[in-house]
């Protein structure tokens, strides 16, 4: 049985924060609301997309919520369809895939998008091919729920055992251990380290090319 390696999509393999905080910004504007500061969105980046707005707009009203959850999906489609969107591959990111790909793991994503977004995330950046299992937030409830990763494990045919969930937030992390597979945490996303370990992860690779020395044992 090959070992797993489940990625989170947002703040973990591609830096989209500028394109999800100004797509909300835009979404509450249309719907009349005050637009929440950025460093609360980039936050909850991670989530589904219904959740994420629940928590941003405590206070509002399902109809009001749904049109946010509406007008952001509409932005952030217009943003992609112009070629304005910009998703970008952090770092090392590549050479971390392909080198877990080579060593013979399966990988798969596990993500707050919708299947659109990450099939095009994933095109844009020529990353389709490396992947067994593909798991959105069309198909599942939002994470902290392990739905998305024994969806994974069962496509994949791993054992928790042998899967490590790889993410910069700790619903990522929780969203392990839920499942009951390793969570190792990334420093480079939406949340501090020090949450990640706090939340469950047995380490935090500080770079890409550490989190494949951590993968592979070689450190």
């Amino acid at each position: 049985m090959s070992k797993l390696a489940v990625f989170d999509c947002d703040g973990t393999l591609v830096d989209g924060q500028a394109a999800v905080c100004d797509s909300m910004a835009a979404a509450f504007a249309q719907a009349g609301l005050t637009a929440p500061d950025r460093n609360i969105v980039r936050r909850i980046v991670g989530l589904s997309l219904p959740q994420a707005v629940m928590q941003l707009a405590p206070d509002a009203e399902r109809d009001t919520a749904m049109a946010v959850v509406d007008a952001y999906k509409t932005h952030f489609r217009n943003t992609r369809e112009s070629g304005a969107l910009r998703e970008v591959l952090y770092d090392g990111i590549p050479d971390v895939l392909q080198a877990l790909h080579d060593a013979g793991w399966s990988l798969a994503v596990a993500t707050g998008k919708s299947d659109r977004g990450l099939q095009a995330t994933l095109a844009t950046n020529d990353l389709t091919h490396l992947f067994s299992s593909l798991q959105t937030a069309d198909r599942h409830p939002s994470k902290p729920h392990p739905a998305m990763l024994e969806e994974a494990l069962v496509e994949c045919g791993a054992a928790p055992a042998d899967t490590v969930m790889i993410g910069d937030t700790s619903f990522d992390i929780e969203m392990a251990k839920a499942a009951g597979v390793r969570a190792l945490g990334v420093a480079w996303g939406y949340h501090e380290p020090a949450e990640l370990l706090e939340a469950g992860a047995f380490a935090v690779a500080e770079t890409p090319a550490q989190l494949t020395e951590i993968l592979l044992g070689t450190k």
